[in-house]
């Protein structure tokens, strides 16, 4: 921020009616009515929590974006306060990202990352890179993907589909300074760098592999899968010392009968990685990794696995993406292809069902009319273990639970899903949740 003056408390001016009246006269002189602007009652409750929430921003994490916020909403422009405040938290996400460290990202991803990449991350890219880091919560990174929808159809960045009134507003930026414009860590997370480091290091004791075993054990889910992913990555690098490797199939190993389904499907790829680009070491030492945590029975259908995990994944991206509706079809054409012809590993349902009922059930706004019919194909066609994954994925914090459990017109549409299965496909153990859905 250069040389600029650091404001430790905010007090705001107020806003003078000769605003109020300037765009008044405006839009009447434009010929519009004054209602394409939010009202000066919502112009007022928005200026007056201004104050409060800018104020719980650390000053040194203020940037211009916010200002230009601050006159947005001044003139009733609540669609561009949006956008600058999500930009604001954007740039703030990618800052963070860089002090934990871009080369120490290359090794949690197992791919190439820099400076160029992180700029051309997609929004929900950089949400689940940072929950991946640690430096989102699991609350945080779902309800700032709940904003990203409200930034991506009611902001000026795109056309959008209505107006919002000063509470959601306020409601949208606490968001944006909760959890990613403030300082506040993940009190369950493990410090990567600093596991990382320790791994690569000398051989653990009995104490010191204890005590990793026991963070891991208490951080959330996502960053615990990526980071068991790395350990595999470690283990599969003949340029790190054998003490190092043992420390990282030591400690997966600890992991390894609750590997999730996700992790088992990671793991697959990143091995049929290393076949495609023919790498022998890597190839040899993956299978060493996989034997040792009893995982070699997952092997036998990776080159299957690998192609519908990777077309769900395809689908899913597009699908959270900006104009998903109309983009979704070919990629939703080319799974059921695929699946049409390939029966799906146990190790790839849950990617695939998620991606498909994902989809279908779509979000708030609706579903990809042109993709129904390939969507409800598939979920037709679904076998009782694939059933159970759909009845899974609506007690874990997901995209698709999340929607069902905040929007009316998502819980209408899994229950219209519901009713494409074939109740003898409904396995036993799932049969009371799919009876109160139902109703």
């Amino acid at each position: 921020m250069g040389n600029l003056d650091i404001v430790a408390s905010i007090q705001l001016p107020s806003v003078a009616s000769s605003s109020a009246n300037f765009v008044d006269q405006l839009t009447k002189a434009l010929g519009f009515p004054r209602q394409i602007l939010a009202s000066d009652s919502d112009i007022a409750k928005s200026w007056a929590q201004l104050p409060d929430l800018l104020n719980s921003i650390p000053p040194e994490r203020r940037d211009p974006l916010l200002a230009r916020m601050c006159i947005a909403i001044s003139v009733g422009l609540l669609d561009s306060a949006i956008n600058y405040a999500w930009n604001s938290a954007m740039i703030e996400l990618r800052r963070k990202v860089r002090e934990f460290g871009v080369s120490v990202v290359t090794e949690i991803v197992d791919a190439p990352f820099s400076e160029k990449i992180l700029i051309e991350l997609q929004d929900n890219e950089l949400l689940r890179l940072c929950l991946t880091l640690n430096l989102l919560t699991e609350d945080g990174y779902f309800k700032l993907d709940q904003s990203r929808d409200v930034r991506n159809n009611f902001s000026a960045a795109h056309p959008t589909i209505g107006q919002i009134n000063s509470y959601e507003f306020a409601a949208f930026l606490s968001r944006c300074i909760e959890h990613a414009l403030n300082n506040s860590a993940n009190p369950k997370g493990v410090d990567a760098k600093t596991f990382l480091s320790a791994v690569r290091g000398n051989r653990f004791d009995e104490a010191v592999l204890q005590y990793w075993i026991t963070a891991l054990s208490a951080t959330h889910e996502a960053q615990r899968e990526s980071l068991m992913l790395t350990l595999h990555g470690i283990y599969c690098d003949s340029s790190i010392g054998e003490e190092g490797r043992l420390n990282a199939v030591t400690v997966a190993k600890a992991f390894g009968p609750s590997f999730t389904a996700k992790t088992k499907s990671e793991l697959i790829e990143r091995h049929f990685g290393y076949i495609s680009k023919n790498d022998a070491g890597r190839i040899a030492a993956s299978r060493g990794f996989f034997k040792v945590l009893g995982l070699l029975d997952l092997l036998g259908d990776s080159e299957k696995h690998s192609i519908i995990v990777i077309a769900a994944k395809k689908l899913m991206n597009v699908h959270q993406a900006f104009n998903n509706f109309y983009n979704e079809p070919p990629f939703a054409q080319r799974l059921f292809e695929i699946t049409s012809q390939l029966a799906v590993p146990a190790t790839a349902r849950e990617e695939y069902v998620n991606s498909v009922v994902t989809c279908l059930v779509g979000n708030p706004y609706g579903t990809s009319d042109a993709a129904v019919p390939v969507y409800i194909s598939m979920v037709k066609s679904f076998t009782p273990a694939e059933v159970e994954f759909i009845f899974q994925l609506l007690k874990k914090p997901t995209t698709l639970s999340t929607r069902v459990t905040a929007y009316p017109r998502c819980r209408e549409s899994l229950k219209n899903l519901l009713k494409q299965i074939d109740p003898a496909s409904v396995p036993t153990v799932v049969k009371s949740e799919y009876d109160k859905y139902l109703k």
